[in-house]
């Protein structure tokens, strides 16, 4: 009887005890997750939180979200085709680039990429995002800060002064400029002025099906866009992604 691959032993070299053992741990529930799902998809996201991921599994609690180390979730997947544990998986897991992830699930693929074409949140742009508009705040007083934030605005660089209680801006200030990226005084001011510029959106960029196979999808951006640098620069470390699978 000819010896499944899903049963293959994988090596992993050059990691401590714990880091093998979490490894491993995601390989086997990447290779599990395969016998129960027909589609799985490659997903990119576009100012990536962790709370907006959370809240994606929650939306999605038939299937299954992935986000880790790309490539540990490529070995689980199969890297080539001597060693890919469904055909054509080794075309996914060479989409593992950047900051991405996997969707493994039962829901009509139609569905899924009409899904997340339409989802897209709004959240607080962080230092380095391009400002998408100028914000300019005019001379007079700030009503909406209490007086026991005036020091706090004077350190991100605002010119205030304290009269009777009441945050005055001295001089009209422009807190950002359109199409310049953010600092992390702007960044700051724009949370405070309940300004969200930044969209957080998920993009399919490739879909598998375990009857037809692999499927580039045409609107995502070329891979050469994205980086393996990205790879081992994650702010969703392996631990990260551990945790939250232990809440799913």
């Amino acid at each position: 009887m000819p010896k499944s691959k899903r049963d293959k032993k994988v090596s992993l070299t050059k990691t401590n005890k714990k880091g093998l053992v979490l490894k491993q741990r995601i390989i086997e529930e990447v290779r599990n997750s395969l016998s129960k799902y027909e589609n799985i998809f490659v997903f990119s996201v576009n100012n990536m939180r962790n709370t907006k991921l959370k809240d994606l599994r929650n939306e999605w609690k038939d299937s299954r979200f992935f986000f880790g180390k790309n490539k540990v979730m490529a070995v689980a997947l199969g890297r080539s085709k001597s060693d890919e544990v469904e055909e054509q998986l080794n075309l996914i897991s060479k989409k593992l680039k950047g900051q991405c992830g996997l969707l493994m699930t039962n829901r009509d693929v139609i569905d899924v990429l009409k899904w997340f074409d339409d989802f897209e949140d709004l959240e607080y742009a962080r230092a380095g995002f391009v400002a998408t508009r100028d914000v300019i705040l005019p001379q007079g007083p700030l009503k909406d800060f209490s007086h026991t934030i005036e020091p706090h605005l004077r350190r991100l660089g605002l010119p205030t002064s304290l009269e009777r209680g009441v945050i005055n801006l001295i001089k009209e200030y422009q807190v950002c400029k359109k199409g310049t990226p953010l600092t992390p005084e702007q960044a700051s001011i724009l949370k405070l002025l309940g300004i969200q510029m930044a969209n957080f959106k998920v993009v399919i960029k490739c879909h598998w099906n375990k009857a037809k196979g692999f499927h580039k999808d045409t609107n995502t951006p070329s891979d050469e866009e994205d980086s393996d640098d990205d790879d081992d620069n994650k702010s969703n470390t392996l631990k990260d992604v551990a945790m939250e699978e232990e809440e799913t």
